[in-house]
């Protein structure tokens, strides 16, 4: 009997909602937690499946965060700690910076910089929504995060959760035991990059007026094949010298849009734009939700600070691009329609989604997509550019 009371007891203690303490005792603040991190992963998956938000990303990132709360032998170790199974396993995929340069070789494959390549002023907006990173770094400072910290916080604003990856496994701890404030951070990027057609409609009605959102555009001018081969080899050349460690996350990028253009490599487009990317972005987003787990109330508070920081971000990134939108549109005699500044986040095509929805609303006439596609591609460049700027400051 003593040994069948044994095995049961041994049962019981592996069950999933059985957690203990250092002491042996019943650790009731750390199932909470895990509760609220459970509560967190089904609220993404609710917004992927009934919303539409960013399913690809959200799915993905939900069922790695239930996979680690459910099962906590699942869950990455701390620094130390013996570690291993499937979950780290795909981390290594992270931790070894392969995961979201794969992640921008498929974006730039499936990317037309032809847009921004018959309007380079294009540029400019995309820069100015990069203002958002720079507020939020400093914003971080004040609330207690260190430089490095503050850096890959910062990186939510430029709105692209590939970069926040990368930024974040580089500049903080990216092994099993400092995982977690990355994984904030992702979760929280990724978050309101499928919450940008909820939080940029608000902003960009409250900084324009009825008449510049019925601003028509003329016809950006056709694009030789030619510009569009070239076009990716000098992005490289010029962005690679000046800021070397954004060489993985551009090079990728630019290669992935080269062998796009180029027309004659058809079966690596495929492999690259469908294939490697949907495969990658399971396994990223699994990574990602694994590491989604709260051993205390201090990692709780930094989750809700990066939460807040990541609203400041994206709200100062809208805004920024939508400001310079409207000063280049009086600069041009208002030839430009301001909201397509909002797009020069990195969200493709999300953002300028939603520029062109809001435009269709004022005018049924007015076709904003292909003119916000511009400072959106271009904003997908700029956050690439801001995390190796900040990587070669601080990192």
């Amino acid at each position: 009997m003593k040994m069948v009371g044994d095995l049961l007891k041994n049962f019981i203690d592996q069950m999933g909602f059985i957690s203990y303490d250092t002491n042996g005792n019943f650790d009731w603040v750390s199932l909470g937690l895990r509760a609220i991190m459970i509560i967190v992963a089904l609220v993404l998956i609710f917004l992927a499946v009934k919303k539409d938000f960013e399913p690809y990303l959200l799915i993905p990132i939900g069922v790695g965060m239930l996979l680690a709360n459910l099962a906590p032998g699942l869950a990455l170790q701390g620094v130390g700690e013996e570690a291993d199974g499937l979950l780290y396993s795909f981390h290594k995929g992270i931790d070894w910076e392969i995961f979201p340069p794969l992640v921008f070789l498929g974006i730039g494959a499936t990317t037309d910089f032809g847009p921004l390549i018959s309007r380079p002023s294009s540029l400019l907006l995309g820069a100015a929504a990069q203002f958002g990173i720079f507020i939020t770094f400093f914003g971080a400072l004040l609330l207690g995060f260190n430089a490095l910290e503050a850096s890959a916080i910062g990186i939510i604003g430029g709105a692209d959760g590939h970069t926040a990856i990368f930024l974040s496994n580089k500049m903080l701890d990216g092994s099993m035991g400092g995982s977690m404030l990355c994984s904030s951070i992702a979760v929280v990027a990724y978050s309101y990059m499928a919450l940008v057609p909820v939080i940029q409609p608000p902003i960009i009605k409250a900084l324009t007026t009825k008449e510049e959102r019925k601003i028509k555009m003329v016809q950006p001018r056709n694009v030789s094949k030619r510009e569009k081969i070239i076009f990716p080899i000098v992005v490289m050349i010029v962005v690679i010298l000046l800021i070397p460690s954004c060489a993985p996350l551009i090079g990728m990028l630019m290669l992935g849009n080269l062998i796009k253009e180029s027309g004659v490599v058809p079966n690596l487009v495929n492999a690259a734009s469908n294939t490697i990317l949907y495969v990658v972005t399971i396994l990223l987003g699994i990574s990602v939700g694994s590491t989604a787990r709260l051993t205390g109330a201090p990692q709780a508070f930094d989750f809700i600070k990066i939460l807040l920081l990541g609203m400041v971000a994206f709200s100062f990134a809208t805004a920024a691009g939508v400001l310079i939108g409207k000063l280049m549109s009086k600069l041009s005699g208002g030839k430009i329609n301001p909201m397509i500044g909002a797009a020069g986040v990195s969200a493709v095509p999300m953002a300028a989604r939603v520029v062109h929805k809001i435009g269709l609303e004022e005018d049924k006439s007015n076709y904003l997509m292909m003119h916000a596609m511009g400072p959106n591609v271009a904003g997908v460049i700029g956050s690439a550019v801001a995390a190796g700027l900040l990587l070669s400051i601080f990192g």
